[in-house]
């Protein structure tokens, strides 16, 4: 019998929780204050309203998010983030920094990288 071993960084666990294009963006907006539906819907530009149902509904059933609907007439519902999902968020903010440091090369098309410290 082949003998597998456990992979030794955590990204397989991590990418399981943010995997995808939305879920690090939905995570974003949601750390700061609870989001209604159609607040999502404006600040995450391109999403489609199907996919922005599948992903809450993975990220609330990951223990991500939390949603509360308040059985109101019209129906209003609110996303809430967990502790454990506030845990992934801080893990996320230094790509958030590195990103923002390198969103040039992005839009400039060059490759060139910013190093902000020597090895």
């Amino acid at each position: 019998m082949e003998k597998i071993m456990e992979p030794v960084c955590g990204l397989d666990v991590a990418l399981h929780y943010i995997g995808g294009k939305w879920k690090p963006l939905l995570l974003f907006y949601v750390q700061y204050s609870p989001r209604r539906f159609g607040e999502f819907k404006r600040l995450v530009e391109g999403i489609s309203e199907k996919v922005l149902i599948q992903q809450l509904k993975a990220m609330t059933e990951d223990g991500i998010i939390t949603r509360h609907d308040f059985r109101e007439v019209p129906p209003r519902v609110e996303y809430s983030i967990t502790d454990f999902g506030r845990s992934l968020a801080q893990a996320l903010q230094p790509l958030c920094e590195w990103g923002t440091r390198n969103r040039e090369n992005m839009a400039d098309g060059t490759a060139t990288p910013v190093l902000t410290e020597e090895r």
